[in-house]
């Protein structure tokens, strides 16, 4: 198969959806504080695992030959052509059942997606993407994103709670970012986030030390709608070697980077 073949990115999505039922089966199930803390304020939990290994076990019989990247059981196989898993992106909000988590998934040729899904359980949104293809949104087309500048647009955020030594230049440039556009949602699940601004529903996002299986479906679909992402230099971002992504359509990216460069440039 084609990493672009149509089949394999509908067999993706029937897993995700499968993986899906059993979340949300055991959603709002957990006490207040359940999970175990990897690092400070993230956190796992047995549908973490579980999604995981399910995921894992029905992408190894569409794709023998790949191999994968996984949030909680890190990299296995061949590293050229490989899965890049997040099973449940939001696992604090899933813990405390607020319904803002999903499932990414993505297809990797060296070190670039090709294919990509990400499925938000609560609401059985699926946003879908082969590249060169466009992106969907539960089967339809989406248009290319609005180019709207930073005024006009609902930005997207996320804490820096890897990144404690980035706090310090966050808070002001989100106070100068709130100030500069129509408002700042913090929704705690940046896989979609991106998704999102994808899909023009916010215009705009920023946030620090971001891996590659938070976002490596979502890139593709940000590609696929005409929007920009870079480091706080203005370079073409990668999570494997930038600490800050910056997305949005051009002129609001733009914008914002010139922002978001004025308060992090020196530090990283």
């Amino acid at each position: 198969m084609k990493p672009c073949d149509k089949q394999l990115l509908n067999q993706v999505i029937s897993l995700t959806r499968q993986t899906a039922r059993y979340q949300l089966d055991k959603f709002r199930s957990f006490p207040a504080g359940s999970g175990e803390e990897k690092i400070a304020r993230e956190f796992v939990s047995e549908v973490d695992l579980i999604s995981e290994k399910m995921l894992i076990d029905g992408l190894q019989k569409l794709l023998p030959e790949a191999g994968f990247y996984g949030e909680e059981t890190g990299t296995s196989g061949d590293e050229k052509l490989r899965w890049v898993i997040d099973p449940l992106d939001g696992t604090t909000n899933f813990l405390s059942g607020l319904e803002q988590f999903c499932i990414s998934v993505a297809l990797e040729v060296d070190g670039q997606s090709e294919l990509g899904v990400v499925l938000r359980p609560a609401s059985d949104e699926v946003f879908a993407a082969c590249r060169g293809k466009g992106l969907q949104l539960n089967g339809q087309a989406c248009a290319k994103v609005s180019n709207i500048s930073l005024q006009q647009g609902l930005i997207g955020t996320g804490f820096p709670y890897r990144s404690k030594d980035l706090a310090q230049h966050f808070f002001p440039c989100a106070e100068q970012v709130l100030y500069s556009c129509r408002g700042i949602r913090r929704f705690g699940a940046a896989a979609l986030d991106l998704c999102y601004v994808s899909g023009g529903f916010l215009q705009g996002f920023w946030e620090s030390d971001l891996q590659p299986y938070d976002v490596a479906a979502a890139l593709l679909f940000l590609e696929e709608t005409g929007c920009l992402f870079t480091n706080q230099r203005g370079q073409q971002y990668s999570p494997y070697r930038d600490r800050l992504l910056i997305c949005g359509p051009p002129k609001l990216h733009q914008q914002l980077l010139e922002i978001v460069s004025t308060h992090y440039l020196a530090e990283t």
